[in-house]
């Protein structure tokens, strides 16, 4: 998801949710419209330090999944060395 669907799905969660609250208490939904700038702008912050998380978490999950993958090329060109070296030694009995 990009950075700017990201902060802009945020902000009108903002947005509505403000206009939520304004419902339950039975206010006029526009009474006092900087309120609802300042809940876009809170959500909108709130959603592009969600993005900045996925964006280090992805960094961090591919870094450990080429650890994982190195590993297991390791442990397969041993596996692959005992198992020749098994067949190696069994041909000379």
């Amino acid at each position: 998801m990009s950075l700017l669907a990201n902060v802009l799905g945020f902000s009108a969660f903002g947005f509505a949710t403000r206009c939520f609250q304004l419902g339950l208490q039975k206010r006029f939904m526009f009474e006092a419209p900087q309120t609802h700038a300042l809940a876009m702008a809170g959500f909108g912050a709130f959603g592009w330090g969600v993005y900045e998380l996925e964006q280090r978490q992805h960094v961090l999950i591919d870094a450990r999944k080429q650890v994982l993958l190195a590993n297991r090329e390791k442990e397969n060109a041993e596996y692959e060395q005992r198992k020749a070296a098994g067949e190696a030694g069994h041909a000379g009995h």
